[in-house]
């Protein structure tokens, strides 16, 4: 029996980092900004990373990191980047045994632009990686009490297997849906909302979803809550809100270095869970969530700042958490 299995993407992530790369304000991103390079320059890199990624990995190696046993369904190429994979869930103590490998289709990469601020763009080949097929999931040996899902390309057919699993089986679902998922919109995705244990996306994905104006987290928050039995919304460098059960906090993200933000939305919401299968406390949960997500982003890469084990109290009460009425 697992505490968690994680389900969704693995990548082969590249890290270039420069200083060449700006950021502009911009009218037209729906971000405000835009990362900018002098087209047919030859541009120079101040250092390069390679690493793993994807939701479901990373996710993975919180919950493995700390002490919950863990295994992931993705899929990757038969490939060297493939390998690179399997060989990290296996350093990191997570069960391979419910990876798929696509006979056709390359393991996703991502090739991460990063500025000097530690902001970055990502360009994506989502390769195998969008084709996790619930056929070729063994549903008889999945043993589980939590299911952490992120990004699924969208594929409903899959999520609607894995939702029904679950609920046949009483497993908790946490979800960090991806962006095809998301642009299903609210009325397709309000019933499996409902079914999450804990359901979490940034601020600007809850304004997408709800159809509510960009920044009004207010208002996107009172529609989400009514249908989740916990939601948590992330804000970037301005922090996180939780709610449970009509009750809402809010944690501040730490003052430290951000050398990479990628993997901090992933680092967040493992954090958050497995600070729920740990303690069953929202306000535990939070302060996991919100440590794990100021962390990761002092690192390069999207888990090599990840909390290595349970943190301790004094670290735990770095973070404030501030209660919130709406």
């Amino acid at each position: 029996m697992f505490d968690i299995i994680t389900i969704g993407s693995a990548t082969r992530d590249v890290f270039l980092q420069s200083e060449k790369i700006k950021i502009k304000k911009s009218k037209t991103s729906p971000t405000g900004l835009d990362e900018c390079l002098p087209l047919g320059a030859k541009i120079e890199l101040n250092d390069i990373t390679f690493d793993t990624g994807g939701g479901a990995t990373n996710a993975a190696v919180t919950f493995a990191n700390l002490g919950l046993r863990t295994a992931t369904i993705c899929r990757t190429g038969k490939d060297l980047a493939g390998l690179q994979i399997n060989q990290m869930f296996k350093n990191h103590h997570i069960s391979n045994k419910f990876i798929q490998h696509d006979n056709k289709l390359g393991t996703a990469y991502s090739l991460i632009l990063l500025a000097g601020t530690g902001q970055r763009s990502i360009l994506v080949y989502r390769g195998a990686s969008q084709k996790v097929s619930a056929k070729d999931i063994p549903w008889k040996n999945i043993k589980t009490k939590w299911l952490y899902i992120s990004s699924l390309a969208g594929h409903m057919t899959l999520i609607n297997s894995i939702w029904k699993f679950a609920k046949k089986n009483k497993i908790k679902i946490a979800w960090n849906p991806g962006g095809k998922e998301l642009d299903k919109g609210l009325t397709k995705l309000a019933p499996y909302i409902k079914q999450t244990a804990f359901f979490t996306i940034n601020t600007e994905e809850a304004a997408k979803l709800t159809k509510e104006k960009p920044g009004d987290t207010r208002a996107a928050a009172k529609k989400l809550k009514k249908i989740t039995k916990c939601l948590s919304l992330t804000d970037g460098p301005k922090g996180a809100y939780a709610w449970q059960n009509n009750k809402g906090i809010w944690a501040p993200s730490l003052k430290v270095k951000r050398v990479n933000t990628t993997g901090a939305g992933d680092a967040f919401g493992s954090g958050f869970v497995s600070g729920l299968i740990l303690k069953n406390d929202i306000k535990y949960a939070m302060k996991m969530g919100t440590l794990n997500a100021n962390m990761v982003i002092t690192k390069m890469g999207a888990k090599n700042g990840l909390l290595k084990k349970k943190p301790t109290l004094k670290k735990l009460n770095r973070v404030k958490l501030k209660p919130i009425n709406f």
